[in-house]
């Protein structure tokens, strides 16, 4: 059985403004809170491989080299850095505030034998890219055994010691 429900133009009216403010301010967007303080976010990133380098690009529209830093640490590659936030007059009648600003920090571990020198960083129209050289391949190194019967036990095995 289907309930029939009156229509009510006001209720209508109440529920698309209800959106419309927690759009403006919903838990889901990065915006700062009611306290003012900047919430951190996550720049988008990809991250490739060529036959020499692995490759991580990072969006970071609005900011400039200056506001970024990029630092090795224990085999830990960090990307840290802040976006300010532009200031929000509210005699404008802002409606939304989507663009995420505030500090953030992407970490990326580092396989052994990268070259944390070599690595290479550039910044272009908003995208940080970062040139990390792959290690060298790794090859079994073949370790020669001593033949002989005038061979020597090493010392403090069995039979080694008279």
């Amino acid at each position: 059985m289907m309930a029939i429900v009156r229509w009510d133009p006001a209720m209508e009216l109440h529920g698309e403004f209800n959106r419309l403010l927690n759009g403006v301010l919903g838990s889901g967007t990065n915006h700062s809170g009611a306290n003012g303080s900047a919430r951190r976010w996550t720049p988008a990133m990809d991250l490739f491989e060529t036959e020499s380098h692995f490759v991580a690009r990072l969006d970071l529209p609005g900011m400039d080299e200056d506001g970024l830093d990029v630092e090795v640490e224990d085999n830990v590659l960090r990307i840290s850095g802040e976006r300010v936030a532009e200031q929000r007059d509210t005699a404008r009648g802002w409606y939304r505030f989507e663009r995420a600003h505030g500090a953030f920090s992407r970490e990326l571990q580092l396989p052994d034998g990268v070259d944390v020198d070599a690595i290479e960083a550039a910044f272009d129209r908003g995208v940080l890219e970062l040139r990390i050289p792959r290690p060298a391949k790794r090859t079994p190194r073949k370790v020669s055994i001593a033949r002989g019967s005038g061979s020597q036990p090493i010392e403090g095995q069995a039979g080694g010691e008279s």
